[in-house]
């Protein structure tokens, strides 16, 4: 699992648990189920059974993968509209190009992250390159959208090229857990996504037999998804592998530890750290659409047929099928 590494020994430290602050406990603990997606890449639905309450500002997340790929098997999505919220795309590894509709794309690869503010609605295309589809190869990432509050529905698209050297990397107080930061802040560390829903996104490693505790803001709720690897979570210590999404309860701090035995393909508790200040919104989700009311969906469906999402660019990326 490449993504981004680094030497915990000489990072910035997580600051240690202060008398009275209270560890938040597990509230929720699923495993998805797995499925395809788009032209047919294999996915875990991290968020199939959970409360929708316990999600918010989040709406839906992915894990893609993680694959070895032969020749020709690579797969995308071809292009395709959204409205009303932002999609995140972490490749953690392997590589995936992105073009949209308003100018935005690139290649995301290797702990890179590409931030699409849908807003008024945008079309775009995920597909691995070519040359990927020709030789095969890993392919592992994770897709998040996070919801945006009804006055922002309807703001200009953006798209951000988030690469791997910029995000923010912190580690545990024992240095035995690496944290890199995507988005948000953590204990007065910031990620370099820029998010118009508040949120906190993150990607800890944490090594076998270390312990990962780390401030957590009042006002977000606090989720994390388990990549890879076997822990506990919790004030209370619960066990989590691989699939399990966990949603944790009120509190000062959210606590791991990684069991001392891991599996050689897995040789590290590997975790996807969320947070937000929840919106508190109705929301009516109908495929690539997330709106407030029906008569909003039935009018994104509108706007798409008529073209009021943009154009597909002439000469715009599609997706490759292999050498024929």
């Amino acid at each position: 699992m490449p993504a981004v590494t680094a030497d915990t020994m000489t990072l910035p430290r997580l600051s240690t648990a202060r008398p009275g602050e209270s560890e938040r406990r597990v509230v929720s603990l699923t495993r998805g189920p797995s499925g395809f997606e788009g032209e047919g890449f294999p996915v875990r639905r991290a968020f199939a059974g959970v409360s929708a309450r316990l999600l918010d500002p989040f709406i839906h997340m992915d894990q893609l993968g993680e694959v070895e790929y032969a020749p020709g098997e690579p797969r995308g999505t071809d292009w395709h509209p959204h409205r009303g919220f932002e999609t995140v795309t972490y490749i953690i590894d392997g590589r995936f190009q992105h073009q949209d509709s308003h100018g935005g794309g690139g290649m995301i690869e290797n702990g890179a992250t590409q931030w699409m503010t849908a807003g008024s609605g945008v079309l775009h295309i995920e597909t691995p390159p070519a040359e990927l589809v020709d030789s095969g190869g890993t392919f592992h990432g994770i897709q998040l959208w996070v919801n945006l509050p009804r006055t922002d529905k309807f703001l200009a698209p953006r798209y951000q090229n988030l690469t791997g050297d910029r995000v923010g990397l912190v580690a545990s107080a024992d240095a035995g857990a690496l944290v890199r930061i995507i988005a948000g802040e953590i204990d007065g560390h910031a990620g370099p996504g820029a998010t118009h829903t508040p949120i906190t996104m993150a990607h800890a490693t944490v090594q076998p037999g270390a312990r990962l505790s780390l401030p957590w803001r009042h006002d977000f709720n606090a989720l994390a998804y388990v990549l890879s690897g076997r822990g506990t979570v919790g004030s209370d210590e619960r066990p989590i592998s691989e699939g399990n999404l966990v949603a944790l309860a009120d509190g000062d701090r959210i606590s791991f530890t990684a069991s001392y035995s891991q599996d050689s393909k897995s040789p590290a508790l590997e975790l996807v750290l969320l947070g937000g200040r929840p919106i508190n919104e109705p929301v009516v989700h109908y495929g690539p659409f997330v709106m407030n009311t029906r008569d909003e969906i039935i009018a994104a469906v509108e706007d798409f047929q008529s073209g009021k999402f943009g154009q597909v660019p002439a000469g715009a990326l599609r997706p490759y099928h292999g050498r024929r």
